[in-house]
Order: C-alpha cells, then sequence, then structure tokens
C-alpha cells in the first residue's frame, strides 16, 4: 500500500469505531477471496443478508474464509426473526454456535414485539454472542418517533447488545430514511443527543447517505449495509480521497503547495 500521505487515523482492527459492515448477498468463495485481498482489512463484520445464510449450500466454507481473514460473520436478523416465529430460536443459537459464528444480530423489523421481549431475547444472546440489535421498521410507511427510538436504543444497550444498528434495509429508503433516500435529519438529531454515536451502527447502503454520516460525524463512524463493491469507495471516503470528503478531512488542515525542488530523474 501507498503511504506518503497524511491521512485520518483509523482505529486498529478489531476496532470499536470507524466500523464498516458489510452485507454479503451471496458472494461465491472466489468472489470473497477477490473480496478479502482488495479490502479484507476494511471490513469489520459480516453480515449473511436476511436469510441468505440458511440457503447458502457452501456455507461452512464461507465463513471460515472470513474468519480466517479476521472478520466475524452474523446472519442477518430476519433469520432470528422467522425462528422466532416459528418457535426455533434455540435451533437457531445452536446453528450459529455450531458453525462457530461470535456475533448474532436480532432485529423485530417484520415481527411485533413488545420492548421486555426484545430485551429479553438481547440479554439470553448475550450470554453466548457479541449481539448487534437493529432498531426501526422494514416498512416504508410506518414512521416510528425519534423517542421510541431513543428508548429502544436504550433498552437494548442495557440489555447487553454491543452496538445497535438504525435500520435502513439495503435500499436505504426506510427508517433513517424517507422513501427517496433522504437521511431524516431530525431523527438522527434526536438519536445522538441521547444516545452516543460511538454505540451505533448507521445503516447507509447509498453513497450519498455515507457521505453525510461522515461530515456529521467524522471518519471514525459505524456504517452499516455497505455492499462489498463498496468497501473501498467507502475507506477513501473515510480518509478524505475521494472529492466529496476531501474539503472535511484533507483540506481543513492541508493547503495546496507551490511545486519545490526537482522530480526524480527516473519519473
Amino acid at each position: 500500500m501507498l503511504n506518503f500521505l497524511h491521512v485520518p487515523a483509523r482505529e486498529p482492527k478489531p476496532r470499536q469505531i470507524g466500523l464498516t459492515h458489510v452485507l454479503d448477498k451471496g458472494l461465491g468463495i472466489r468472489q470473497i477471496q477477490d473480496l478479502l485481498e482488495t479490502g479484507g482489512e476494511f471490513i469489520d463484520i459480516l453480515k449473511l443478508g436476511w436469510g441468505t445464510g440458511y440457503v447458502t449450500r457452501n456455507l461452512a466454507d464461507k465463513v471460515a474464509a472470513y474468519q480466517k481473514a479476521g472478520i466475524p460473520v452474523c446472519f442477518g436478523g430476519t433469520l432470528m426473526e422467522v425462528a422466532i416465529a416459528q418457535g426455533r430460536f434455540t435451533d437457531y443459537c445452536r446453528a450459529a454456535q455450531n458453525l462457530g459464528l461470535t456475533h448474532v444480530e436480532f432485529s423485530s423489523g417484520v415481527i411485533e414485539l413488545e420492548i421486555k421481549q426484545k430485551a429479553d431475547y438481547v440479554r439470553r444472546l448475550a450470554q453466548d454472542f457479541i449481539v448487534l440489535a437493529e432498531v426501526g421498521s422494514k416498512d416504508a410507511n410506518a414512521e416510528v418517533a425519534p423517542f421510541r427510538w431513543v428508548h429502544e436504543i436504550r433498552v437494548l444497550l442495557e440489555a447487553g447488545a454491543w452496538k445497535v444498528i438504525a435500520e435502513a434495509r439495503e435500499s436505504g429508503t426506510v427508517g433513517l430514511y424517507r422513501q427517496t433516500g433522504e437521511v431524516r435529519s431530525g431523527l438522527v438529531d434526536e438519536i445522538v443527543t441521547n444516545v452516543n454515536p460511538d454505540d451505533l451502527i448507521f445503516e447507509a447502503p447509498q453513497k450519498h447517505q455515507q457521505v453525510w454520516f461522515l461530515k456529521q460525524f467524522g471518519p471514525s463512524v459505524n456504517l452499516g449495509n455497505i455492499a462489498p463493491d463498496d468497501v473501498i469507495p467507502l475507506e477513501t471516503l473515510r480518509l478524505g480521497l475521494r472529492g466529496d470528503t476531501m474539503p472535511d478531512f484533507q483540506l481543513q488542515t492541508w493547503k495546496p503547495q507551490p511545486v519545490t525542488g526537482n522530480l526524480p530523474d527516473n519519473m
């Protein structure tokens, strides 16, 4: 890697902040190998989207490939929701443990659970796993009041969640966002006024959403539902190596300098 520029500092892995949470919708082993060779060091958590882990034939091989690269894997929250609805929660936990998963995602974006039930599930999961708990609805027509987001986030963190994921889906058009993809900035302001942003992962699948959060909270904001093809582009946004964030992360510290000296003879 090149190393002649000053760029924003990044916590070494395993990171607690500046997380890049990536969505795998069904990558093959060769695709995973390419991803890990080029951008593996920038991936902090890998989610096997919604229920894709259940129908993936080479699931164990995929999990092993990510884990060998030091990247924890979790199932999508939808898979757990189906297991809960069918009374198969214990079977879900056993399957995750048999695969060697250390992380799980708990969500209730489709099924309806009382807040106490959600806390009970997180508390139980936290006995055996590192828990990412998701808040927000997957229904584009459902607008959850900001105070309810804050209350639920606090309850789930107190129950033992490591991070709470703010819902946006793969599309980036629900939860944190309007159906146009525009950030619900008032909602975000209310959340971060009452909860430390370091305890949150903001799902931001669209580039302009990633840029918005980086400008608001800096290079070490936690971002989720990142597409594999966007892992390296997102890292350049974090470091100010792309025009969208260069003014914020580079030009506030460094100014263009005049040309001095001679270029090397071999250029």
